[in-house]
């Protein structure tokens, strides 16, 4: 049963307002003022709030600001009263994250109507998308349902990805972002003396590229295919309408485009402070972690030493070295480029 907040002074609308709602299967709390409300809102945490406008104590405005700054009470939808006199304030309570409004007096199928709206709103936000081309089409087309993102266009094209291939250059200008739907993609920068430093890896179900569209600059880093690989463009026009039209869908957005913003810092932090043999440790295990499928019991990849080497931050030759070593150690076997990891353990929990 869905929990609603109804904050609203005058006592005879918040009875009747509240005896509909009760016959509408909702579980009903109530409030008689803005203050009252939002010590309900934070206590119960309601699938839903209808709100006053005018009130003593606390005003609706006053109630939207507090609990819109509050992490657990932000998403919550959020539907205005307002007496017909005051609809030049809906502008104002809109643009402050309100959901939607009504205006008194209003029908029985006004208000219902009004809450199913918000709330099948709210429940495709709640949905869990797979992190595949699919999934993201499925989500794109879920939020067209919101009157902001109704012109979300189609366009999404599919391009195909030789291995290293380039997919974008450091200095140039981003024109959307990128999900592989099959492939692996790595994210590179040069320095002055032209050698590569590999920052991040990405597999099928990862979008990439988004950070300098965001900052609206030019790309610090490049991006190049490490296999064949199949790559979605999502245009920048698009992503924007999903990060800024909308609060909630730009927080659902936000959590399928990547698992961890802080991977670069961490991985600068351990080129600072780690030994190479810890380091091509890492570098073997995060290749698995970040490739490895369910089905298999052992981790191989064709990977060059060159890219092995420019992940760890290294020269090419140590890297041969260090592999040849874990070899010898039984940690895992080559054959050709080929790495195939025997004991993962044993890479996790290299000494420094």
């Amino acid at each position: 049963m869905k929990k609603i907040l109804l904050i609203e002074d005058n006592p005879d609308i918040r009875e009747n307002t509240a005896e509909i709602l009760d016959l509408a299967q909702y579980q009903v709390l109530t409030a008689e003022n803005g203050k009252e409300g939002v010590q309900l809102a934070l206590k119960e945490l309601p699938d839903l709030i209808i709100c006053d406008i005018m009130m003593p104590v606390l005003d609706g405005y006053g109630v939207l600001h507090l609990l819109s700054k509050n992490e657990t009470t932000a998403g919550i939808p959020f539907i205005f009263l307002t007496a017909k006199a005051d609809r030049g304030d809906v502008r104002k309570g809109m643009s402050m994250g309100a959901d939607d409004y009504l205006t008194k007096p209003f029908t029985d199928q006004e208000l219902l109507s009004a809450i199913e709206t918000r709330l099948n709103k709210t429940d495709i936000l709640k949905k869990q998308f797979t992190r595949n081309m699919e999934g993201v089409n499925h989500f794109l087309e879920e939020v067209k349902s919101f009157e902001a993102l109704k012109e979300l266009s189609e366009s999404r094209e599919l391009r195909h990805y030789k291995k290293k291939d380039t997919v974008f250059l450091e200095g140039g200008y981003p024109r959307g972002i990128y999900f592989i739907h099959k492939g692996k993609v790595k994210i590179y920068q040069k320095n002055d003396q032209g050698k590569e430093l590999i920052s991040s890896l990405h597999k099928a179900g990862d979008f990439f590229g988004f950070l300098s569209l965001l900052k609206d600059e030019q790309y610090i880093h490049s991006a190049a295919a490490l296999e064949d690989s199949e790559i979605y463009m999502i245009p920048k026009d698009d992503f924007f309408s999903l990060i800024y039209k909308n609060a909630e869908v730009a927080r659902k957005f936000i959590e399928l485009l990547s698992d961890n913003l802080l991977e670069n810092e961490q991985q600068l932090m351990r080129l600072a402070y780690n030994s190479v043999r810890k380091r091509v440790a890492e570098a073997l295990v995060k290749l698995s972690d970040t490739y490895k499928n369910d089905v298999d019991q052992r981790f191989s990849m064709n990977v060059s030493r060159e890219d092995l080497a420019n992940l760890v931050g290294t020269a090419k030759e140590t890297v041969i070295r260090t592999l040849s070593d874990f070899k010898e150690d039984r940690y895992i076997e080559i054959s050709g480029s080929t790495i195939t990891i025997l004991d993962y353990n044993k890479l996790v929990g290299m000494k420094n």
